[in-house]
């Protein structure tokens, strides 16, 4: 169990030291359990959650269709606060199924990363 979870930090370190945190760019932070999946833009130079949404409200979709949901929740919250760009921080996951749905879902609303 301690190598997994030293394999998972070395990971997230690695992805992690690639982006470059602007205040004009925040991060667009995603987490995926199980059963949920969870995004918010933060921005790092302050230490502040821009917005947030996450998919434990809706449980009558699929779990990709959920990513999809949670994305159009958060691009509303985004266009309230005005973000229109941001970096995208995938943390340990890989990039497949509802990691990249919730990606194509914030590109075809009109989020740039």
């Amino acid at each position: 169990m301690l190598l997994k979870q030293v394999k998972r930090d070395r990971r997230c370190n690695r992805i992690r030291a690639k982006i470059s945190w602007v205040a004009s760019r925040p991060r667009l932070n995603v987490y995926r359990s199980n059963m949920d999946i969870y995004a918010q833009l933060i921005d790092d130079e302050k230490g502040v959650t821009i917005c947030a949404a996450s998919s434990l409200k809706d449980k009558k979709w699929s779990k990709v269709e959920q990513a999809s949901l949670v994305w159009a929740e958060l691009a509303k919250k985004a266009v309230e606060a005005g973000v229109k760009t941001c970096v995208f921080d995938r943390g340990w996951f890989a990039y497949a199924w509802r990691v990249k749905a919730l990606a194509d879902a914030a590109r075809q609303n009109g989020l740039e990363f």
